[in-house]
């Protein structure tokens, strides 16, 4: 007898029939090195092109949100970039509400050498809240001539969003790693979402997800915004650290999906904030092509001068004294604040003028404003950055 007649025709066909793996059913998903945007048949000149939006109640020129990073925001950075157009988000849990005078500590974490910088985040970190200081800040920032839009974890939300308001704040955001209408927790009770934007007099954004049921729900339960990105940016490693994620350009397509569904059925437009993984102006184009309203940067806007993290940055996360997932980055400084969003840029490379390139990217697809600049079309296309580029890489031929 043969071993292939051995194996009884019942068990060939039980093997064939088997249970589906998990990666058998895989879903393709999408980053910003996979998709281009497809010319249309229409174009515009640039200075026709409208990047306004209005988001919580502010009037924006330029769909720029500002990283709620102490190495990227502080009251001085939020009027730059306010006068800018833009809208800077201040961490309420960072160093500007522990310290008094937060210059020295973020000296310190700037320059320690990297194998001393983490303990150096933990310490610094360790230090209480102010309630006097939270209070101080939204008034600087106010001073310096922005709104004040701070943002919180959702264990701090809970005492830090009812100051807040009180004390001058025109919009909160409660961020954190990956944000659900049901967190179950069993020794505390957790953040009830749809009560806090209930009770709180001001917008209240959430943040962040990557899916389409998450955000649709966040927003049913009163969200002002929803923030899209789990471990895009580059100082975050919470993609190495905890395994989780999903590319920029489905996360955000599937969230603006939600955007839309639920406003045909409410009536009332939540919009979708892309948050990290951008650096260059074309980053920025296709973000907002697959769905986003504004845009928030971290790192990119970490680069400017007027930045208070002398040249470095780093994650929220990065100083939990536990399981840190960010690290402090070497960003470097290149230039203003306004050279980097509106120029004029001395690189080729899309790290500066990055407003001027999503305009000229709205003006070169037909896409007056930035709903237009949503419904364009966007292809697959993995080599559309290297295609006929040699030279630029360096190769011979």
């Amino acid at each position: 007898m043969s071993v292939g007649s051995a194996i009884p025709t019942e068990s060939r066909a039980a093997d064939l029939a088997r249970r589906p793996s998990k990666t058998d059913s895989l879903r393709t998903t999408y980053g910003f090195d996979d998709v281009s945007l497809a010319p249309g048949t229409e174009t515009l000149d640039p200075a026709d092109v409208d990047t306004s939006v209005h988001f919580g109640g502010i009037d924006l020129a330029i769909p720029i949100l500002a990283a709620a990073m102490d190495a990227v925001v502080d009251p001085a950075f939020a009027g730059h970039l306010a006068r800018l157009g833009g809208l800077g988000v201040l961490n309420l849990e960072g160093v500007q509400t522990r310290y008094a005078d937060p210059a020295p500590i973020l000296e310190r974490i700037a320059t320690l050498p990297d194998d001393q910088v983490q303990d150096a985040l933990a310490e610094a970190y360790a230090a209480p809240i102010q309630e006097a200081l939270v209070a101080q800040r939204i008034a600087d920032i106010k001073a310096a001539g922005s709104p004040a839009f701070v943002a919180a974890t959702p264990a701090a939300a809970r005492r830090l969003g009812p100051f807040c308001a009180e004390h001058g704040a025109d919009m909160f955001l409660v961020q954190s790693q990956v944000s659900s209408a049901r967190h179950l927790a069993a020794g505390y009770e957790p953040l009830a979402l749809s009560d806090f934007t209930r009770y709180m007099p001001i917008p209240v954004a959430v943040g962040n997800t990557t899916s389409y049921q998450a955000a649709i729900e966040l927003m049913r339960q009163g969200a002002a915004a929803v923030f899209v990105g789990v471990g895009p940016g580059a100082a975050c490693t919470t993609r190495d650290v905890l395994g989780i994620g999903v590319p920029q350009i489905t996360a955000i397509a599937d969230v603006a999906a939600a955007r839309d569904d639920y406003f045909d059925q409410s009536g009332r437009y939540v919009p979708v904030v892309a948050d990290g993984g951008m650096r260059r102006g074309g980053e920025l184009a296709k973000a907002i092509a697959a769905g986003a309203d504004v845009l928030m940067l971290g790192s990119p806007l970490a680069r400017a001068t007027e930045a208070p993290g002398r040249g470095t940055n780093w994650g929220m996360a990065a100083p939990s004294p536990t399981l840190p997932r960010g690290t402090r980055i070497k960003v470097g400084t290149v230039g203003s604040l306004e050279q980097i969003l509106l120029g004029p840029s001395h690189v080729t490379d899309g790290t500066q003028n990055l407003v001027g390139a999503l305009r000229q990217s709205m003006a070169a697809l037909g896409a007056r404003d930035i709903r237009a600049m949503q419904q364009v079309e966007m292809v697959y296309a993995p080599a559309v950055a290297v295609e006929g580029k040699s030279w630029q890489r360096g190769a011979s031929r």
